[in-house]
């Protein structure tokens, strides 16, 4: 559990940092470094994407899981989860207030986005599986680093809510190496390359997200990941 530990004292670490003694970049320097940040995930997502080597599962995946994403609306109950969670910390009501950049700063905002950034993509899968399976905890260390540089940012522009990522980011990637111990034998090379460039391409989405794109709801393609693994294990039984 140790490269899952890192991980989540890293994004608490430099979200406080970013949060309450990077707050008051100005604005021009906080525009222009989210938008390099988004072009270097969007350069991550896609790079990692181009892994995949069966591109209709890919496509399959991403359809079905905007499909079952979307039916039960996973944006909405994150966004409902970081207002409670707001509420309960005596946050606010949830009103957003200016950031560093010009940008909103808002609990829920944060949360999530950071929630979703730091839990998806092929570092966070082959990360935790490497940590469960073989006890290496070596690509958890090295996304560590690139999601504390990244909390300095998200916190400086959306607030304390980056803070608090770290708990679902631990959970997912904890899940994720406990869950690698307990069926190893259905991981296989095929299924983590699978999973990974699904991921990757969710990963390259929040960098669009970043820029200034149109929306994506980038939490309601989260089922996506997992599509890889039902359909390649099936496969392997017939």
């Amino acid at each position: 559990m140790l490269g899952p530990i890192v991980n989540a004292l890293a994004i608490i670490i430099c979200a406080l940092a970013g949060t309450f003694l990077v707050k008051s970049i100005p604005e021009r320097f906080g525009e222009i470094t989210k938008k390099a940040i988004g072009l270097s995930i969007i350069y991550v997502g896609v790079k990692g994407a181009m892994d995949n080597q069966q591109v209709l599962l890919l496509i399959m995946s991403m359809v079905g899981g905007a499909v079952i994403g979307e039916l039960i609306n996973i944006d909405r109950l994150m966004n409902r989860l970081g207002n409670w969670a707001e509420r309960r910390l005596g946050m606010g009501s949830g009103a957003e207030k200016p950031g560093a950049d010009g940008s909103e700063r808002s609990f829920s905002k944060g949360f999530v986005a950071s929630s979703i950034l730091f839990c998806t993509g092929s570092m966070a899968i082959v990360g935790s599986m490497q940590s469960g399976l073989l006890g290496n905890h070596e690509t958890l260390f090295a996304k560590s680093i690139l999601d504390g540089s990244i909390s300095i940012v998200f916190g400086a522009s959306m607030g304390i809510g980056v803070v608090f990522s770290a708990v679902p980011v631990f959970l997912y990637q904890a899940g994720i190496a406990l869950a690698s111990m307990a069926v190893r034998d259905l991981l296989t090379p095929d299924i983590i390359r699978e999973m990974s460039a699904v991921g990757s391409l969710l990963v390259a989405a929040i960098g669009f997200n970043f820029l200034g794109v149109k929306e994506i709801r980038v939490a309601n393609l989260i089922p996506a990941i997992f599509i890889p693994w039902i359909y390649l294990s099936i496969a392997s039984l017939l």
